[in-house]
């Protein structure tokens, strides 16, 4: 494989300087299993940030979103409305309770689920909305609440990219029923693997703690209000260990000046491409005035699929790697089987074949300069 000299990655996982300090502490205190010190630190960190009646750490966002199909009540033969520009965690999470994802199309603009293509998809077998906040851009969530208001449908939001993210001054992940994060070392703050579910109100906070807690009663047991624990109803490990939890106590603590640093590069980066998008070469990212991002994804849409993939062959070759994203999940193997769709789904199939992400992380300063001004040359405009 070809070698180049500073070469830079798509990703690089941030690391803030309290890791290692926080993961000798756990270890030195011999307390590695979940729900310890470190763990009830970040809920709490996460609960007072979100102003979510209650967070629970999980080891994903996929485990997360499984957590949330569990408190929907998912069961053979429901379907639950999501867009089919994801990742296949917000489809498994439904698969897995032998329900159906229903798929609907994006809006052109944000990427993400159109709003006004909902209530198309809803029949008596509906029984909840996962919307998905595209590159930590906010859904429609007004419009997508009052759908499931007349419905009577859960919405949880998978909000995977969307930590420190909002909509109308509210944060992302408390705007439906249940918000599902992920700190995935792909993510703004990372814990290697890990995730988080919110709770907006107390609705399914109890029976969230014991399907967290293995099916178990603990937390009641730990309370003093019953005199042992025991297996009460179903549930899973959905807890991270203390090891996990302590490397995302280090990145909370830091969480500002991350999400602050990205946005420095995603803004340099819309700036130096704004005379790009005038010219009909390429078109930039959408955020609505009433939604305020986390500079996780900086994406552009190309004019075709062909001068994406080479884009991508040609950031390669200068060491640089750009990258595409979804396969939306209609056009899969398992979502043909396991899935089905609502209408023509033309503007995912178009976007998904367009879409070229940026490399984006934490410390990339200078960089991003040279990753425009190869684009640039490919894109036949002048150096800046």
């Amino acid at each position: 494989m070809l070698q180049v000299q500073n070469a830079i990655p798509f990703n690089r996982a941030p690391v803030v300087g309290r890791e290692l300090e926080l993961i000798r502490e756990a270890l030195e205190a011999r307390r590695l299993a979940g729900d310890g010190p470190h763990t009830r630190w970040c809920q709490d960190r996460l609960k007072e940030a979100l102003g979510a009646h209650q967070v629970l750490l999980t080891t994903s966002c996929t485990t997360a979103l499984e957590l949330a199909g569990l408190l929907c009540g998912l069961a053979p033969g429901d379907e639950v409305i999501m867009p089919s520009f994801t990742f296949v965690s917000t489809a498994n999470a439904v698969v897995l309770r032998g329900a159906r994802p229903v798929f609907v199309d994006v809006r052109p603009d944000t990427l993400n689920i159109d709003e006004t293509l909902i209530e198309a998809a809803v029949t008596p077998r509906t029984r909840a909305i996962f919307p998905v906040h595209y590159a930590a851009v906010c859904a429609e969530m007004d419009a997508i609440n009052a759908i499931a208001t007349r419905h009577g449908l859960a919405v949880v939001e998978d909000a995977a990219q969307a930590i420190g993210a909002s909509y109308k001054g509210r944060p992302a992940g408390t705007l439906g029923d249940m918000g599902c994060f992920s700190f995935h070392e792909t993510k703004n703050v990372v814990s290697g693997e890990g995730g988080a579910l919110a709770l907006r109100d107390a609705t399914h906070a109890d029976r969230a703690r014991i399907l967290w807690e293995k099916g178990t009663n603990r937390t009641a047991f730990l309370l003093g209000q019953v005199d042992k624990y025991t297996w009460v109803d179903v549930g899973s490990s959905f807890l991270p260990s203390e090891i996990t939890a302590a490397v995302l106590r280090a990145q909370l603590e830091s969480a500002r000046e991350i999400i602050d640093d990205r946005l420095r590069s995603w803004g340099f980066y819309h700036a130096a491409l704004e005379d790009a998008e005038g010219a009909g070469l390429l078109r930039r990212p959408i955020v609505p005035d009433h939604c305020v991002h986390n500079a996780h994804i900086y994406y552009v849409l190309c004019g075709d699929r062909a001068q994406r993939d080479g884009l991508i062959g040609k950031f390669r070759s200068h060491g640089i790697t750009a990258s595409f994203h979804y396969i939306p999940l209609h056009s899969a193997p398992a979502g043909q089987r396991f899935g089905r769709t609502q209408g023509e789904l033309t503007v995912t199939d178009d976007i998904a074949g367009r879409l070229l992400r940026l490399p984006l992380w934490y410390g990339m300063g200078e960089k991003a300069g040279r990753v425009v001004e190869i684009l640039r040359r490919e894109l036949g405009l002048p150096s800046l």
